[in-house]
């Protein structure tokens, strides 16, 4: 995956902008291509690039991702017609850089938007903290994209114009499992739990904890959940079919698993809060004792009883320790240019 300064990168990111108002999508015989944006974002190390990578069908070693990079993906969808376009977009350093997410989040992508929170499932005591700030702080974007969208909309178009702009949250089926209970991402929002390789050794009632609630949030933002390994060619192909979907609406196939004792693969809306069940809380721990406001701050409090997670000053530590790793390699990158 190329490697870009900030210079660069907002360049890229104009570009993208007037691609798209140019009608760059329009190709002979008036068929248009479709364009998607894919954002990655997760854990630190959690091997965002690795998976990318395989999912693309790029035979490249994986480099630490710096800050933001872009990349995109191309698919054909026959033989002799348009290829699909998916701009994909990598937030490096877990949460540190979560600031970033203004970059690749804006009026023009929201409508054809999805995001991949990678989760590092070998550092457990990390999952919940690095899931909960990345989502907050790509929820707060894309609501903030939306408003920006929906009011170019109404100044275009006059007061009265009703918008044309996909709804700030997603309409789910009237079906779909709970659907008065969960609060849906307001886009698509796929979950990878990675290193599964690692995550499979441990002790399994720890699995079965992280199992469950990852099962438990996937649920509650509608989102979809696998978890894969770079090292198992079988779930890096489960894992494609997932990527195909977002990037280029390809199907994504009906497998679903949701057994604790197997690596997870369940798609949005084939879960529900009854087939999940409770926390599972450790012996020692009284559920009713935990003073939860709701049943989200329920499933963290059980969670963080089982894996403490890591203090502010450790996380600052590191936070300091990868700023000056960006810096030394940023000066790298400068010399060669």
């Amino acid at each position: 995956m190329p490697k870009i300064s900030s210079d660069t990168l907002w360049e890229q990111a104009a570009a993208e902008v007037r691609l798209r108002e140019s009608g760059a999508g329009e190709e002979a015989g008036g068929e248009t291509l479709s364009e998607r944006s894919v954002f990655l974002m997760g854990s630190k190390s959690g091997g965002k690039t690795s998976i990318l990578l395989r999912c693309l069908d790029r035979d490249e070693p994986s480099k630490p991702t710096l800050a933001l990079e872009y990349t995109f993906g191309r698919r054909a969808r026959g033989h002799s017609t348009p290829k699909d376009i998916s701009h994909l977009w990598e937030l490096g350093g877990g949460t540190s850089l979560s600031d970033l997410v203004q970059i690749p989040i804006t009026p023009a992508s929201f409508s054809t938007f999805s995001v991949i929170l990678v989760l590092d499932l070998s550092k457990p005591n990390s999952l919940w903290g690095t899931m909960e700030k990345l989502l907050q702080a790509a929820q707060a974007q894309l609501e903030k994209a939306y408003s920006q969208a929906q009011q170019a909309e109404k100044t275009k178009a006059g007061a009265k114009h009703q918008s044309s702009v996909h709804p700030a949250t997603r309409v789910l089926p009237k079906d779909y499992p709970d659907r008065e209970l969960i609060s849906p991402f307001p886009v698509p929002l796929l979950i990878i739990g990675s290193k599964y390789d690692i995550f499979q050794e441990f002790d399994s009632e720890k699995r079965k904890v992280v199992s469950k609630t990852l099962r438990f949030i996937a649920h509650y933002y509608a989102a979809s959940l696998i978890f894969t390994s770079i090292k198992l060619e079988s779930l890096m192909s489960k894992t494609k079919s997932f990527f195909s979907h977002l990037a280029f609406g390809v199907d994504r196939g009906k497998t679903v698993c949701s057994d604790s004792t197997k690596p997870l693969i369940i798609p949005e809306g084939s879960d529900s809060f009854s087939q999940i069940g409770s926390p599972p809380a450790a012996a020692d721990v009284d559920i009713t004792s935990l003073h939860a406001k709701n049943p989200k701050d329920l499933w963290k409090k059980v969670y963080e009883r089982v894996f403490p997670q890591e203090s502010t000053a450790q996380k600052d530590q590191e936070l300091d320790q990868y700023k000056r790793n960006a810096a030394k390699s940023w000066k790298g990158l400068e010399l060669e240019t």
